[in-house]
């Protein structure tokens, strides 16, 4: 009990680590980590990108591959560079909501794969929710920084 003296501020040990700029960085990197592969794997096969948006029904199919190419690995550097941060979680929050209808339109699958569907459309949802939530944190400290 601190009756008289100075309170400290400073955070205990763990809460000072999971709070570090580190941290949150890495946390990031594990957030993009699916869209760098896919677009690096995109990139360097594109040949099979333009089949897989040919597959979804996306036509004309190069376009489509060459624009997701530069979304994912755009918005990934954007979000891990911290420039309009907010701009590219929001483009991957959109892009990964668009994808999970798509992609996992669970509720027109039959009895075998809708189960697999649902948990890979939720998981797009997870996904989209951390991009909203970083975006939500970047625009809030730059409203922050503007009234200080």
């Amino acid at each position: 009990m601190r009756l008289l003296g100075h309170i400290s501020e400073e955070k205990p040990g763990l809460q000072r680590l999971a709070t570090s700029p580190a941290v949150y960085w890495i946390a990031l990197l594990a957030l993009c980590g699916a869209y760098l592969q896919g677009g690096i794997t995109k990139a360097l096969d594109f040949q099979a990108a333009v089949a897989e948006m040919a597959h979804f029904g996306l036509e004309p199919a190069q376009p489509f591959a060459l624009a997701v190419i530069v979304l994912e690995l755009g918005a990934s550097f954007l979000i891990l560079a911290g420039f309009y941060r907010w701009i590219g979680a929001l483009a991957l929050a959109g892009f990964t909501a668009m994808a999970a209808f798509l992609a996992n339109a669970f509720w027109l699958a039959d009895e075998t794969d809708r189960l697999r569907l649902m948990n890979a459309f939720m998981e797009h949802f997870g996904l989209a929710g951390g991009f909203i939530l970083v975006a939500w944190h970047d625009i809030k400290q730059g409203i922050a920084r503007t009234r200080s």
